[in-house]
């Protein structure tokens, strides 16, 4: 189903589990009212994490309307809604970790997990705002955890402007919150260089997709 995946050496030496967020986190301010927080390499244990992902999920393949023509989504998706059980406890930690950190300051929990998974440089996702529900008029955080093989996440202001580039993978993870969702757009462009499979883990409170 997904190209060949190289395991990180720095993630076998790690004890598995999410790392503390107060002391390592990075946040980059983004006008108007965005924020990214950055920290690489934040889920030890990663790379078993997604090797298990990777068959015990029960990735599924959908079409949708574009324009005037229904085509295949360029990834695969497994939706985890409100009170569903988490496919791995690792995920149910990381989860725990960031409503630990993110609480205070969001006012609520991180209640639902879309997984997608990108098989090689083919797959990708276009350039979009988490707009549907609350964040097409609410500040939210929807936070990130990349496992596998790093690809790139572009972000730019929405209507066009000079593009950041975050690689992720093994762990890595990316928080947009403020008025980002609204303001920003992200995507993962398909690459035509070798790349391994990818598993995006996308974190949302209640009624943000």
């Amino acid at each position: 189903m997904a190209g060949t995946f190289q395991e990180s050496l720095l993630d076998l030496a790690a004890p598995p589990g999410p790392a503390p967020l107060a002391e390592s986190v990075c946040r980059r301010a983004l006008p108007p009212g965005a924020w990214l927080d950055i920290r690489p390499g934040w889920l030890a244990g990663a790379d078993e994490l997604f090797g298990h992902l990777l068959t015990a999920v029960p990735w599924r393949a959908e079409r949708r309307l574009m324009y005037d023509r229904v085509v295949d989504v360029p990834r695969l998706l497994r939706f985890y809604g409100e009170g569903e059980p988490l496919p791995d406890p690792a995920l149910t930690a990381a989860r725990a970790a960031l409503d630990r950190h993110y609480g205070p300051e969001l006012g609520e929990s991180l209640c639902t997990a879309g997984l997608c998974l990108y098989r090689d440089g083919r797959d990708s996702v276009a350039w979009h705002g988490d707009t549907i529900g609350r964040g097409s008029t609410e500040d939210t955080v929807v936070a990130i955890v990349s496992l596998g093989a790093p690809r790139a996440l572009l972000l730019r202001p929405r209507g066009g402007g000079p593009a950041l580039r975050y690689d992720l993978g093994h762990g890595d993870l990316l928080v947009m919150g403020g008025s980002c969702q609204r303001s920003w757009e992200h995507a993962v462009p398909k690459t035509a260089r070798a790349t391994g499979p990818r598993i995006s883990v996308q974190f949302r409170p209640r009624g943000v997709r």
